[in-house]
């Protein structure tokens, strides 16, 4: 098992797939806060790197292209703090960051995982329901229907129509772009028979973003919303592969695991193998977990 533990979050691979832990630092994004603790299947990777920095460096995992609907979704244009597949590494840390690397490239090699791109969705995407309020409305999606509310910064013809509900079947397509420079972002959905060239301060199906704090949360509905429409290789007569789920351990063996994961823990800490303030995270996040 390889295991490195900073301010910014906590990754861990036991061989077969790899654990996610955002860390409580200010500087972690809100998006990674709330999509919370990422279960990642080896299959699932293209590739690890790791780049030293003066200061600090930076872990990065490339994901096969079409296994995460946060990645689809998003188009690649989630950036540091937000991007969940990026660790900052700590100076004093570069050794540990180095043995992930090779221990993830060793099993990736080992288990002759392909680089190249897969026809279904590999992680479950966010759970559902989710509700956030950002630029000039409110998206709400329960697993089957999106509702997206105005507020009073809304263009007055998109208000007019009032509170729009979209079913998941009518929805053909989802995408989040950020606000950059002068350009205003947007959370929008394409609606079967309903095409749209208007700007996002004027279309019903989409939430027009300015570039503030929140506006990355909008990425999580759109990633939600994905996972529940067909994959991109997904061709016409396909029979629909079903969708992954949240990673539900059985309750009989799990507290068990917990309880031999904070002894390990233990004699690592008193190996001097982790800081104080390592052990400390790590073992919250088991207690968290029982």
């Amino acid at each position: 098992m390889a295991e490195i533990i900073q301010k910014d979050g906590t990754w861990v691979f036991d061989g077969d797939a790899l654990r996610l832990t955002p860390g409580r630092d200010k500087n972690v994004g809100l998006l990674r806060r709330e999509l919370g603790e990422l279960g990642l299947p080896l299959g699932a990777l293209a590739g690890v790197s790791f780049e030293q920095g003066k200061r600090a460096g930076r872990l990065r995992l490339r994901l096969r292209d079409g296994a995460d609907p946060l990645l689809h979704a998003t188009g690649g244009r989630l950036t540091e703090p937000h991007d969940p597949y990026q660790l900052t590494v700590d100076s004093d840390r570069y050794g540990v960051a180095e043995y992930f690397v090779d221990e993830v490239r060793h099993a990736l090699a080992l288990d002759q995982v392909p680089a190249g791109p897969v026809g279904a969705y590999l992680l479950p995407g966010p759970s559902v329901p989710l509700s956030f309020s950002a630029g000039d409305g409110t998206a709400s999606f329960d697993g089957e229907r999106v509702r997206l509310e105005w507020n009073w910064k809304t263009e007055d013809a998109k208000a007019a129509a009032g509170t729009r509900t979209l079913a998941v079947e009518d929805i053909v397509g989802v995408e989040w772009k950020p606000a950059v420079g002068l350009e205003n972002g947007h959370l929008r959905f394409s609606v079967r028979g309903a095409p749209t060239k208007a700007p996002p301060k004027y279309d019903p199906n989409a939430v027009e973003l300015w570039g503030f704090k929140k506006d990355p949360l909008m990425a999580l509905v759109a990633a939600a919303v994905q996972a529940r429409l067909p994959h991109p290789a997904t061709a016409p007569g396909d029979v629909v592969p079903p969708r992954p789920r949240p990673d539900r351990p059985a309750a009989g063996d799990d507290h068990d695991a917990l309880l031999r994961r904070l002894r390990e823990l233990g004699e690592l800490h008193r190996d001097g193998v982790l800081t104080d303030e390592e052990f400390t995270m790590a073992k919250q996040a088991v207690l968290r977990k029982m």
